[in-house]
């Protein structure tokens, strides 16, 4: 199976999820919607009935008080109500109402809930107020305490500046009044009915009861009934609601609800969701790729990260820059990569610095063992000379040799305590515990005090040091160690020179540093022996090992006091001779 990126995976899982969610909606909205906004509205028309209900069977009279309630639960559950009486005759006034008083100052009540259905915008235009003067025509009818007069309008006249008529004459001879607006009901401009209307037509259907829902009635049971309106055939939900008032009166609460708008809204949103599906779907791909990418991205980051630190590239990461767990992630596995790093290279120098003392240790136990070769072979000489000399006192040799035997005897013993003083300064030097005492000296002083201690030797082959400074500038050096390097230098020098020849001695300085040169005239060294003269007993020739002299550890030990002092030096050939070139940084 092909593996697919975890984008990809993010998207078609967003893609399924937001599309699944969406068909949810659209599903519920096609088979459920109409049927629970349906239950949700008839529930609400119920609560606030049983509201009014309440607080009408508490009222002996019919109050203004109770009529705007009226109005106030027509306007909220957007239903037409009717108080009637078991036969169906209307026992409250029409809670949307003018009163005009005529000039005799005797008052009319206009009842507008049908004139509203049939002229509710040409109505609304004319913005009749208080204290406007009007001329009603329309048909009378006697109120519930037969004193008072209600006029069902079929026509209305406004006489203010702005003259405006509203509506027609109907019958041949209608009642025509003219007075002033005193009282003035109105539904709330938001729920203005237009089906005002349909309350007469319900009434007139359902009246007389049968026996049956009468029955049910005077048992104080709420009767319910889906009905239709023959004209148009618009489905609506009637509430018979029996109330028993505080006189003992038994009266109705005749409520028509329309369901013909929960219908028209349901369709019309079948078909919103079906025109917005399209722009939904696309709308989905794209924050289902969007929400893909910016979760992958941090995640994918996070992935090239590991790869780097799989590699050891710590010092390529880069960590993401979010506020979330994220980044506190990236920002923690930066941090281990840094300690890491720091981790590794420690153990890296350990294992450097392990490798070198290892080798460091293999150098020195092979040098040891060539030291303890050599000095054996170096003292092996003398030893034998010293005992042989000393077997010859012993047996009584010729008196006139006494003397010889025993110079030669203190001669051996002097070179095997140079040697062995040698041996302890060089042991003292592979130790590693000198504490180099630096101090500023002038150079050219410390080669002429050697000098002067080389004296006797320089005699005997008829040599001479010459000393040659360059705007020499004073250096810095242990003075007692590095006395040492001159004195085994020269000595060098001496133990090689052709006799009646000169040892140049040059000391130049520089704004790096101080050289030294020693130059002796003489054997020329082979190109092998440039590097060899620094080994511990090493002599050019085997055969001049006794005739020249020395330790064979003079350059050795030389060696490592310049190594100690951080100099650069070396050995070459001139031509007519060997130069020992020793540079002192500042």
């Amino acid at each position: 199976m092909k593996n697919r990126s975890i984008t990809f995976k993010l998207f078609f899982l967003s893609v399924i999820f937001f599309a699944c969610f969406y068909l949810m909606i659209i599903l519920s909205q096609f088979f459920f919607f109409e049927r629970f906004y349906q239950d949700y509205r008839i529930e609400k028309v119920e609560r606030e009935l049983d509201k009014f209900a309440l607080k009408y069977s508490q009222q002996e009279t019919e109050t203004r008080e109770i009529l705007f309630e009226a109005a106030k639960f027509m306007g909220h559950s957007r239903s037409q109500l009717a108080v009637v009486n078991m036969d169906g005759n209307m026992v409250m006034d029409d809670p949307y109402r003018l009163v005009l008083k005529l000039p005799n100052n005797q008052k009319v009540l206009v009842a507008l809930s049908l004139f509203l259905s049939m002229y509710s915008d040409e109505f609304k235009t004319a913005g009749i107020q208080l204290g406007d003067r009007l001329t009603i025509s329309g048909q009378t009818d006697t109120g519930q305490n037969e004193s008072s007069i209600v006029l069902y309008p079929d026509k209305i006249y406004r006489h203010n500046p702005d003259s405006t008529l509203i509506g027609q004459d109907v019958e041949d001879n209608p009642t025509e009044i003219s007075g002033t607006v005193v009282d003035l009901v109105l539904p709330n401009i938001k729920n203005w009915n237009h089906r005002q209307g349909l309350l007469m037509v319900a009434l007139f259907e359902y009246f007389p009861l049968s026996p049956e829902v009468k029955e049910r009635l005077n048992a104080m049971e709420r009767q319910e009934f889906n009905w239709v309106e023959p004209w148009s055939g618009t489905s609506n939900f009637v509430i018979i609601k029996p109330i028993m008032k505080e006189d003992g009166k038994k009266e109705l609460l005749f409520s028509v609800t329309s369901l013909q708008e929960i219908s028209d809204a349901n369709e019309a949103l079948r078909w919103l969701f079906i025109y917005v599906g399209c722009g939904g779907f696309v709308l989905i791909l794209i924050l289902a790729l969007f929400f893909s990418k910016m979760v992958a991205k941090p995640l994918i980051a996070l992935n090239e990260m590991a790869k780097k630190m799989l590699n050891f590239e710590f010092g390529a990461l880069k960590p993401i820059r979010q506020k979330d767990e994220l980044g506190s992630l990236s920002m923690s596995m930066l941090t281990m990569s840094q300690k890491l790093d720091k981790a590794l290279r420690e153990l890296q120098e350990a294992n450097e610095r392990l490798q070198k003392d290892m080798e460091q240790k293999e150098r020195m136990e092979k040098t040891q063992k060539e030291f303890f070769t050599n000095a054996s072979h170096e003292l092996k000489t003398p030893l034998s000379i010293v005992k042989s000399f000393a077997e010859g006192l012993k047996d009584g040799v010729n008196l006139n040799k006494q003397d010889h035997y025993v110079s030669v005897i203190l001669e051996e013993a002097d070179k095997m305590e140079v040697l062995i003083k040698d041996m302890l300064d060089l042991a003292r030097l592979d130790s590693g515990t000198i504490e180099l005492r630096k101090t500023s000296f002038m150079l050219s002083e410390l080669v002429e005090k050697v000098a002067s201690r080389l004296m006797y030797q320089l005699q005997d082959k008829a040599l001479e040091i010459v000393v040659v400074p360059v705007n020499e500038q004073p250096v810095m050096a242990d003075p007692m160690w590095f006395e040492q390097v001159v004195l085994n230098l020269i000595t060098n020098a001496i133990r090689h020179a052709e006799a009646g020849s000169s040892i140049l001695i040059e000391i130049c300085s520089e704004v790096h540093g101080t050289t030294l040169y020693i130059a002796n005239k003489g054997e020329r060294l082979r190109e092998d022996q440039l590097e060899q003269i620094w080994e511990r007993f090493y002599r050019g020739e085997a055969s001049r090992s006794r005739q020249t002299g020395g330790t064979g550890l003079g350059l050795s030990i030389a060696q490592q006091i310049m190594d100690l002092h951080g100099c650069h030096y070396t050995v070459r050939n001139l031509k007519d001779g060997v130069q020992f070139i020793v540079e002192l940084r500042n």
